[in-house]
């Protein structure tokens, strides 16, 4: 049987509109920047791809900038709106951000993943205005922040608010009104990696991090990548039944439940992107269930996939607390187009794997 790939905040499944546009750009050909009729018929199927993602997020196409990705589209964001500011970070925040900002202050997080508004009000008023990072929807847990509530913060203390939307995009609804600036990647919604934006509030002003030859308005350098940009405006284009995949997502938690009382699910009592689940089996670590899993066709990971070559404690289960049990955390993650079956096969799967570990549990203590 072909494997259940469960790992869909890793990577999306690649749409099938995405795919079209993506071959259709390839053999176009042509550079958007040339001024020549083939230079301009490549720049039209930019332009085409700018305009859609900007509606669908609420903005002004002008306001667009495309990245390589969701990375490039934080450290650009982080690097040209710093000047001047401090920057706050959320405890719990992507490798990305937290690279991008070294010296940053933290932002503690609650039991339930969501960020403290009382500490992030004191940081505010504590110092000079602020760069304030939080991510729109934890990669590992799929947590979502209060971000409206955080946004009056940060203007009440003339703070500016970047937002990580890199997860949450294409799954939750999300425009760019509160925020300065919002990071997304097109391969988290079905595109093909190598494309993301930065969306920024009108008129605000942004230092390049890669200068060049004036592409994307002086504030980002580089060619840009066509074919993977004309995937990215198709993939963003596509509906997503977030109910089903709701559906799904409880259908597992609950036989996680049953088959495992002891298992936790991270931050299971505030709002979550649909597809996401974080379960925490005690004492088992996440790379032991991770490998067990895969070798019974299930594709799951342990945290974010950006570390997953090193699997170690998870920052995330850190800050929420969880100790010596922030190491044994897998993420299930579903893709927009999970088979109805999934929750029964991946079931199947886990309760294989609690059992073995179970008797080899009960060998041991005898």
């Amino acid at each position: 049987m072909t494997a259940l790939d469960l790992d869909a905040n890793a990577t999306e499944a690649l749409r099938p509109a995405a795919r079209e546009a993506l071959i259709a750009a390839l053999e176009l050909g042509g550079n958007p920047s040339s001024v020549h009729g083939g230079g301009r018929v490549a720049r039209r199927v930019l332009e085409q791809a700018r305009g859609r993602i900007a509606a669908r997020f609420g903005a002004a196409p002008g306001d667009v900038v495309l990245t390589s990705g969701g990375t490039e589209a934080n450290a650009l964001a982080i690097h040209g709106l710093m000047p001047g500011r401090r920057a706050l970070v959320g405890a719990t925040e992507h490798a990305a951000v937290r690279a991008a900002a070294p010296e940053a202050m933290v932002i503690p997080v609650r039991p339930d993943g969501t960020v403290e508004l009382d500490t992030l009000a004191k940081l505010l008023a504590e110092g000079p205005p602020a760069l304030v990072c939080l991510m729109a929807a934890n990669n590992e847990t799929g947590v979502l922040h209060p971000l409206a509530e955080v946004a009056a913060l940060c203007r009440e203390h003339g703070a500016l608010l970047h937002v990580d939307a890199v997860q949450s995009a294409g799954r939750i609804g999300l425009d760019s009104s509160g925020a300065a600036s919002i990071a997304i990647s097109a391969h988290k919604l079905g595109g093909v990696p190598g494309a993301g934006a930065l969306i920024l509030a009108p008129g605000l002003h942004l230092t390049p991090l890669i200068a060049g030859g004036g592409q994307e308005r002086g504030r980002r350098g580089g060619t840009e990548p066509l074919p993977a940009i004309a995937a990215f405006g198709a993939a963003v284009a596509e509906s997503y039944d977030a109910a089903r995949i709701a559906r799904l997502r409880d259908a597992i938690e609950a036989g996680l439940r049953r088959i495992a009382p002891e298992a936790v699910i991270a931050g299971a009592a505030a709002p979550r992107l649909p597809n996401t689940t974080l379960a925490i089996l005690p004492g088992v670590p996440a790379e032991t269930q991770v490998i067990a899993l895969d070798l019974a066709g299930l594709r799951v990971s342990a945290g974010s996939a950006c570390s997953s070559g090193k699997v170690a404690a998870s920052h995330v289960l850190e800050a929420m607390g969880f100790g010596a049990d922030a190491g044994c955390g897998i993420r299930i993650s579903l893709p927009w187009n999970a088979p109805d079956d999934a929750p029964e096969r991946f079931l199947a799967g886990y309760a294989a794997m609690h059992a073995r570990l179970s008797s080899r549990r009960a060998a041991g203590a005898t």
